[in-house]
């Protein structure tokens, strides 16, 4: 090979997000995030990626590498933000780090159901708030999520803050949950998804919050003694793009990487539905579960004022009033 060759070779390979000469795809990208194959969520990236590599004819490859083999939520952040990864779902408590307007989806008890939150996150306020991480060299394509957040522990069963009083919490890194758990008294940590299950047996942490589907596939029911079906806060993630590999992107495949998203997204609801009835089922026998009772559910809501008023300089008074009044319906 000419020299001249060899340089255009290596100019080609090293383009952001363009197949080598060891693929037929023209575009080859890299979707990482840290959840275990069987949730919803990776469930719901594999069908991403076939929508994509189908609908665009296979000039399109996604490569999936689910279970943080590259990372913790907060590492692939920085590294889509490099373009070593180029596509990634990270929850927004832990992207709030990085752009704080992102710190409304944590507000306790904001979505009160299904509905409420399709109003906020695929609305006005949704479509908003993925426009600001240009900044952030990401783009912003669609809200994931996993379903609700519930509250496991081992210390007593819990129904309103004054029994988190003590208990050491584990949770994102995310200013917004810390700062909740610390409202109601409890000692939050901060702690790597893969490392959770470790914790709680150990003792490092007593409790935890995360929906039903993570609960089971960390199987954190085996070092947990209660349940409380609190659903406190929507477990959102960012669907998002390095934002040199979004623009590499020709319009007719940035639209085909746009309409999988929304597939993508609206299968992680779909399999996170099937899957919630089952998953309580399936434990019922080995944590002991409850409902938040209504006086509970309203002492928390009264408890989480502080959290709205502290966040609200961060994500502004417009973006939060309008999230408020689209939960509402």
């Amino acid at each position: 090979m000419s020299i001249k060759a060899l340089s255009l070779s290596l100019a080609t390979a090293l383009t952001l997000g363009l197949g080598t000469a060891a693929t037929a795809a023209d575009f080859t990208f890299t979707f990482a995030h840290v959840l275990t194959e069987d949730t919803p969520n990776a469930r719901a990236a594999v069908r991403f990626k076939e929508e994509v590599e189908a609908n665009s004819d296979g000039r399109i490859e996604i490569n999936i590498r689910p279970a943080a083999q590259l990372g913790g939520d907060v590492e692939i952040i920085e590294q889509t933000q490099m373009g070593l990864i180029h596509i990634a779902i990270p929850p927004t408590g832990n992207l709030a780090n990085f752009n704080e307007k992102m710190y409304l989806f944590d507000l306790p008890f904001l979505l009160g159901d299904n509905d409420a939150m399709k109003r906020v996150l695929d609305g006005e306020v949704g479509t908003e708030l993925l426009g600001t991480l240009g900044p952030n060299n990401l783009h912003g394509i669609a809200m994931w999520g996993a379903g609700f957040r519930h509250m496991t522990n081992n210390v007593r069963p819990i129904d309103g803050p004054d029994d988190l009083k003590g208990i050491k919490m584990r949770t994102l890194q995310a200013p917004t949950i810390l700062s909740t758990y610390r409202a109601y008294g409890a000692n939050p940590t901060a702690m790597a998804y893969v490392e959770v299950y470790n914790g709680l047996q150990q003792g490092v942490v007593e409790g935890q919050e995360n929906p039903l589907a993570n609960i089971a596939s960390m199987r954190f029911y085996e070092v947990q003694k209660y349940m409380t079906l609190t659903g406190h806060a929507y477990h959102t993630y960012a669907a998002v793009m390095n934002k040199q590999a979004w623009e590499s992107l020709p319009e007719d495949l940035q639209k085909v990487v746009e309409d999988a998203m929304i597939v993508g997204r609206d299968a992680a609801r779909e399999y996170t539905n099937e899957d919630e009835a089952r998953i309580l089922d399936e434990i019922k026998g080995q944590v002991e579960i409850q409902e938040l009772s209504a006086e509970g559910r309203a002492a928390f809501i009264e408890a989480s004022q502080s959290i709205y008023e502290e966040f609200r300089p961060k994500v502004s008074s417009d973006l939060m009033d309008k999230a408020l009044a689209a939960s509402k319906g």
